[in-house]
């Protein structure tokens, strides 16, 4: 069999761009080699922070046709990470699995065959139905394009239907059919599978709890320029024990707030503080609840309490993002923001440790720096301990 291509039905003459923002969930604007900037559509709803940095190359697909839905002449179908090829189409992602089954590319389900498609059980709908012998199970595809320190998770947001088809599956055990759940992890460089607790802790506990009702598999496939997979498809290992010792609701947190203009801000007993425009890091920590000390940080109506409180009341936006953890790390990544961002607001949420600060500036964006996202790698993606 040869390797997998895209479908040339569906999908024609690749062409290559650079990535210059994300009007909407399923929309980014491009910028040709001809210096033309166009829109395409993105057929996945992941938040892909890690990906879509400016100028990052990005693959499109010229559309045979375009409906008054799709005004869209062109499809983002991957992504270029440092050197690595990334599949991200979702919308493909069953052809690519139906490929590495019928090619017997994936060891735990060797000679297993395609009985059906979007199978319809009650009110739910699985990507496949499989046969191997007597045997029938069914089975559910999910895309995976995060990854770093050699770990891929899944899902880089909170996927109410991912945990439902979860749940589903799981019911369908009680009548003797083991489904399986498969994640396609579109990168050769990782050796490990996890659910991403730091940004969905209830799918990632149903994961674990689900794991007896459901065979759980991840596998690794590298991805060539024409979009064919490379000849390395690798199952993953799955750190169970590791997972049973961290996903819960406690750990530290970042969160990155935004100020469209200088202003002088009173910070409780700190005093009044000139606060430049642009965006700002603060590090916090919560050991139990996190969920819902990041709710309170939302909101800009309550009791002033912490230092960040003052500055979260007078801020245009603020975005969350928990790591969650069974150590300490707080101090850690002050450090480590210090080291990257520069000296920081001397005092200000540091006032029980002995860091000079816990908020730190910066003129640009630190989602659209790489070495801000391989920060959030290195404390979010812990190397578990051999199993």
């Amino acid at each position: 069999m040869t390797s997998f291509v895209i479908p040339s039905d569906t999908l024609e003459n690749v062409l290559e761009s650079q990535f210059i923002d994300r009007p909407n969930q399923f929309l980014v604007r491009c910028c040709l080699k001809d210096g033309n900037v166009i829109r395409a559509f993105l057929p996945n709803p992941g938040r892909m922070w890690e990906l879509l940095l400016p100028e990052t190359r990005l693959f499109l697909s010229e559309n045979k046709l375009t409906s008054e839905k799709r005004k869209t002449q062109y499809t983002v179908i991957g992504a270029e990470r440092e050197g690595t090829i990334l599949f991200l189409h979702t919308g493909l992602t069953n052809c690519v699995a139906r490929y590495l089954i019928e090619a017997n590319k994936i060891p735990s389900l060797v000679n297993s065959m395609i009985a059906a498609t979007e199978i319809r059980v009650g009110h739910n709908r699985f990507d496949f139905l499989l046969s191997r012998a007597e045997e029938k199970r069914y089975l559910e595809v999910k895309s995976c394009t995060l990854y770093g320190n050699r770990i891929a998770m899944f899902p880089d947001a909170i996927t109410t239907r991912g945990k439902k088809h979860l749940l589903a599956l799981a019911a369908l055990s009680k009548e003797k059919i083991k489904p399986i759940v498969l994640f396609v992890v579109h990168t050769p460089h990782v050796d490990w599978f996890m659910p991403d607790y730091h940004s969905d802790i209830e799918f990632s506990r149903t994961l674990l709890e689900v794991q007896k009702d459901i065979e759980i598999r991840a596998i690794s496939v590298s991805w060539n320029r024409n979009f064919s997979i490379g000849k390395e498809v690798r199952e993953l290992k799955i750190p169970w024990n590791f997972l049973n010792t961290e996903v819960a609701d406690r750990g530290a947190y970042l969160l990155l707030l935004h100020i469209a203009r200088r202003r002088r801000i009173q910070i409780g007993k700190l005093g009044t503080i000139l606060f430049e425009r642009g965006h700002y890091v603060y590090v916090g920590s919560a050991m139990v609840n996190l969920g819902k000390r990041l709710a309170r940080h939302t909101r800009r109506r309550k009791r002033m309490h912490w230092h960040i409180d003052y500055l979260r009341q007078n801020a245009n936006s603020v975005i969350t993002i928990p790591i969650r953890t069974s150590k300490r790390i707080e101090c850690d990544l002050a450090n480590e923001l210090n080291s990257q961002l520069g000296i920081g607001i001397q005092h200000f949420g540091s006032s029980d440790c002995a860091c000079n600060s816990h908020l730190y500036h910066s003129k640009d964006n630190p989602f659209d720096r790489r070495d801000f996202h391989d920060l959030l790698h290195r404390f979010r993606m812990q190397q578990p301990l051999q199993q």
